[in-house]
């Protein structure tokens, strides 16, 4: 089956085009990086562009993986809107993935780990997940101060890209490993297997995760 990945979740994004079979095998066919700031004017052409290359239309497409958050709204936005509307246009399955959620799964830790990413203003993302050979089980995902973060005892491994964090994390005598970010390669081999597993969404049920309220949201509360 053909399946498309975006990431649009941060300053810098890509697409990929992966031949996922039964068994959870993806054959990654191509990542397309994307400009931060562009997304978009990029992204919709760019897939396009990928599907025209190796000889397929949208009407070959099998199925979604997109991050679903937390990260940019801006970003995220762009990136639900455009494979919601695919999907609903095909009518294929979509695998909303958390980008807190690829880090884990990638990650080599096994057992309780804690994933974090910079959420800017002194803030950080932070998941805790359960791995195991068959992948990571959310238990937590929140937003928290990154002074209360470093001040709360850790007992689980700390899997971060961020090297500001790591570097945060190791000072105070965390556990930490710094690994690379997640590209939609490893956004669509997430997905599929969440696809295979029953975790899907349609279009009209596809939503972000931001975990942070947007800044209109926390304004309209305190003015009401």
């Amino acid at each position: 089956m053909l399946l498309l990945a975006a990431d649009t979740s941060g300053k810098n994004g890509s697409v990929a085009l992966a031949r996922c079979g039964p068994e959870e095998q993806c054959e990654i066919i191509e990542v397309l990086p994307l400009a931060g700031g562009t997304f978009s004017a990029q992204l919709v052409p760019q897939i396009a562009a990928l599907l025209q290359k190796h000889g397929f239309s949208k009407n070959d497409m099998g199925a979604f993986a997109v991050v679903s958050g937390p990260g940019s709204f801006t970003g995220l936005r762009v990136g639900l809107a455009a494979i919601k509307a695919l999907a609903e246009v095909l009518g294929k399955p979509i695998a909303a993935v958390s980008l807190l959620e690829a880090l884990a799964d990638a990650s080599p830790e096994r057992g309780r780990i804690a994933t974090a990413l910079d959420a800017g203003r002194e803030e950080v993302f932070l998941g805790e997940y359960e791995v195991g050979d068959s992948g990571a089980r959310l238990l937590d995902e929140r937003l928290v101060k990154r002074s209360q973060w470093l001040e709360t005892p850790a007992d689980s491994p700390i899997v971060t890209p961020d090297p500001v964090l790591a570097e945060a994390a190791s000072t105070r005598g965390l556990q930490v490993r710094q690994v690379s970010p997640p590209r939609s390669d490893a956004i669509a081999r997430l997905g599929w297997k969440k696809i295979l597993a029953g975790e899907t969404v349609s279009g009209e049920a596809l939503e972000a995760n931001y975990i942070r309220r947007s800044d209109a949201e926390i304004f309209a509360k305190n003015t009401r």
